[in-house]
This record gives structure tokens, sequence and C-alpha cells, in this order.
């Protein structure tokens, strides 16, 4: 599988998901894996371990199945519900870009789930 030119690095992956408004990045696995949460409630997770590692993210069950037809690096996700959650192996065959929006779908479907009010103040701020 060639990498693509344009793909983004675990180090680039873990600056956009602590960039993400009012991410707090945490350790509740151990060293070896970075999980980020808004409100409480986990958006992404980072595996550091070797050369490229994976990451998990919240997504859309039917937009879930096309991407794991269409990109390979993308499979179900690992140790999450595999309804709503991908893997996506950082190996450098999926865009920046593509990557960017599977990064804020999952950020905006947590944000969508959390109560009214706590929506409301993370729209105000």
């Amino acid at each position: 599988m060639a990498k693509h030119p344009r793909s983004m690095t675990r180090d680039e992956v873990l600056a956009y998901c602590s960039a993400q408004r009012e991410a707090i990045e945490d350790q509740p696995f151990g060293e070896g894996v970075v999980v980020f949460k808004i409100s409480g409630k986990m958006f992404a997770l980072v595996s550091l371990d070797g050369p490229q590692g994976y990451l998990n993210l919240k997504c859309d069950p039917d937009l879930a199945l096309e991407l794991r037809d269409r990109l390979s690096a993308v499979r179900p996700g690992y140790h999450t519900n595999k309804r709503h959650w991908n893997t996506i192996d950082l190996d450098g065959t999926v865009d920046a870009e593509e990557l960017r929006e599977m990064i804020d779908h999952s950020y905006g479907l947590v944000v969508a789930g959390l109560p009214r009010a706590e929506r409301n103040r993370l729209s105000i701020e």
C-alpha cells in the first residue's frame, strides 16, 4: 500500500486532537495510549506503541462502513463498539485532510451527545 504524500504523523494527530475545543488529554489505560475527551467523554484514542500506532475515532455507523470499504487503513474499532468506532492505522495511507475530517466528525458526534446545557456552553465560549 503506497503512503499518501500528505498524511499525518502520530505527533500531528496528537497535536490536532489536543487542539480541539476544551479537549482533555488523559492516559487512563497506561502510558501506551493517549485518550482525548470532551466533557468526560472520549472522542479519540491514540496508541503510542509501535513505530506508527493507530487511532480510534467515533463514527456514524453508515459512514464507518463506507470508510472501511474505501480505505484499507480503516477497520472496526479495536477494543471499542465496532458499530460506532473505527480504528485507523497511522500507516501514512490516509490523506491528512480526510484524517482531520474523521477527528472533527468524532468530536462533533461526542459533543452532539452531551446534555443541552453543556452543548450550549461549548458553542457560546
